[in-house]
């Protein structure tokens, strides 16, 4: 294969003249739009190689942002897409002489009615994600199992009060985990009476003195991201030692995935297929 033979795919959206005009992807290379006929849809492209992306950590992190930065630029353009993930690529089909640009577009006449009725599911909305914490000596108040100060440790083996510290440990622990949860409860419900939909995330940032209370993307109405920081603001406001990281609004990324399902597929390349 040459050394264009592919396309690597940033997302699906309808097929708008002049949506992708100067915007750059991974390592500065221009996307364009690739229309499919008769369709109304295009793909947010760039020419590429048939191979994925590699390369260390922070080449990666930096690939992934250059990518984020030309889909949100779009997203924003048009108003609605569904995003891909990092090293989706199309190939061209030797055996049947169909370029990579007719691979994708047949994929996509075939898969016509599911790609469109997703983009008009998401129009409007965007993605923002959540992640709440509780620290578990604002939870306690440091207060050592035996009801001694733990500075006091006067005459004590060490043992012993190795064993005094764990006891401690362990309480905190059980004692934020259990208010963690009836939080998790109470925030989530009152979450999703403004947000449409909810997916739980593994958390990204937790110190080791922090009780996970949830981590999640919502899918929100433009309208509504107010809303959902009101939301999260009553809740830091009713429970001192709450931690809370609110971050987007992003293009949906982690809502676009009935869109990908892996049937009537063509030629895909790379870590992700459509």
């Amino acid at each position: 294969m040459t050394e264009h033979s592919a396309l690597y795919v940033y997302a699906l959206l309808p097929d708008r003249q002049g949506a992708a005009d100067g915007v750059t992807g991974l390592d500065g290379r221009p996307v364009r739009l690739a229309g499919v006929p008769g369709t109304g849809l295009a793909a947010l492209v760039h020419d590429a190689a048939p191979a994925p992306f590699q390369g260390g950590d922070d080449e990666v992190r930096r690939w992934v942002a250059e990518q984020s930065r030309a889909v949100t630029t779009v997203w924003e353009r048009v108003g609605g897409l569904l995003p891909m993930t990092f090293n989706v690529l199309v190939a061209a089909d030797p055996e049947s002489g169909r370029s990579a640009e007719q691979c994708l577009g047949d994929w996509i006449r075939e898969e016509h009615d599911s790609i469109t009725g997703r983009l008009e599911a998401l129009s409007g909305r965007c993605e923002l994600r959540v992640e709440i914490t509780l620290d578990r000596a604002a939870v306690t108040g440091g207060d050592p199992v035996d009801g001694t100060p733990a500075d006091d440790a006067d005459g004590r083996s060490p043992g012993m009060r190795r064993l005094l510290a764990k006891q401690r440990e362990q309480r905190e622990r059980h004692t934020a985990g259990e208010l963690a949860d009836a939080l998790h409860a109470t925030i989530r419900r009152r979450l999703l009476a403004v947000a449409e939909d909810f997916r739980d995330r593994a958390f990204t940032r937790r110190t080791a003195d922090e009780t996970g209370v949830l981590s999640a993307a919502l899918l929100v109405r433009h309208e509504d991201v107010d809303a959902v920081g009101a939301v999260l603001s009553e809740a830091r406001a009713d429970r001192p030692g709450l931690g809370i990281r609110f971050l987007g609004p992003w293009p949906p990324y982690s809502f676009a995935d009935s869109a990908q399902e892996e049937h009537a597929e063509p030629a895909w390349t790379g870590a992700r297929r459509l």
